[in-house]
C-alpha cells in the first residue's frame, strides 16, 4: 500500500496485475492510468503499491510494443554509447550479447535502459547518422495568433466512465457551463479537465 499517492506516482494493481499512474482519487477508488496512455481504471488504494524498477521498465516496453504494433510510431534506431561514457558501454555490451543469443527482449531492455540512462545522464544522445548543429539560444513562447483550447470529460460512473465531454471551448467559463449542465442532468460530479494551446520557438 503506498502511504500518500501523489499524481503520476508509479504503483502495481494486484488485483489487475497491471502497472498505471495514478491520477487522482474518485471516491472509495485510486484512479490509474496504463502506462503510455489509454482507459483509466478504478483501483483499491488499500492494496496498490508502488511498482520496483523492472515492473516499470517491463510496463514501458509492452506500452512501446503495442504503439508499433498498432502502427503509432517507427521503430526507433539503436541508441548510440556516448564515446567515453562506462554506463552506455556497458549496456550497449548486454544489448550486444543479447543479440548474439538472439534474445529479443533482453536486447530492447537494454535499448530502453540504454536511452534512459542518456536522457537522464546527456540529455539524449545523438541517433547514428544524425547531424549535429550549432547551439543557437530559443525561448519557448505562447503563440499569440492561436486561441487557447479547454475541455471537459466526465470520469464520473461505477464501472465505466460516462465519457460524455463538453468538445473544445475558447474559454474556461464555456467548460464550466457545460459542466453545470451536465451536472444538473446526471448527477455527475468528477470530470478531468484538459487546458491545450500552442507554443512557438522564438530566437533570442
Amino acid at each position: 500500500m503506498v502511504e500518500r499517492l501523489e499524481p503520476g506516482t508509479i504503483v502495481y494493481d494486484p488485483q489487475t496485475r497491471k502497472v498505471g499512474e495514478y491520477r487522482d482519487k474518485a471516491g472509495p477508488y485510486a484512479m490509474l492510468r496504463p502506462i503510455g496512455g489509454g482507459r483509466e481504471w478504478q483501483a483499491d488504494p488499500a492494496v496498490i503499491r508502488a511498482a520496483t524498477q523492472q515492473e516499470r521498465l517491463s510496463a514501458g516496453v509492452k506500452a512501446l510494443n503495442d504503439r508499433f504494433r498498432e502502427g503509432l510510431e517507427n521503430a526507433p534506431r539503436p541508441p548510440v554509447p556516448v564515446p567515453g561514457c562506462t554506463p552506455c558501454d556497458e549496456l550497449a555490451t548486454q544489448r550486444n550479447e543479447a543479440r548474439a543469443r538472439f534474445d529479443r527482449s533482453a536486447e530492447t531492455d537494454a535499448n530502453v535502459l540504454l536511452r534512459q540512462h542518456q536522457r537522464q545522464e546527456h540529455g539524449g544522445a545523438p541517433a547514428a547518422g544524425s547531424r549535429i548543429f550549432r547551439y543557437v539560444p530559443y525561448a519557448i513562447v505562447q503563440d499569440p495568433s492561436a486561441q487557447p483550447e479547454y475541455e471537459a470529460y466526465c470520469v464520473s460512473g461505477d464501472e465505466a466512465d460516462c465519457g460524455a465531454t463538453s468538445g473544445r471551448c475558447q474559454a474556461p467559463g464555456e467548460v464550466e457551463e457545460w459542466q453545470r449542465r451536465h451536472t444538473q442532468e446526471t448527477r455527475h460530479l468528477r470530470y478531468r479537465r484538459t487546458f491545450a494551446d500552442y507554443a512557438v520557438f522564438e530566437r533570442l
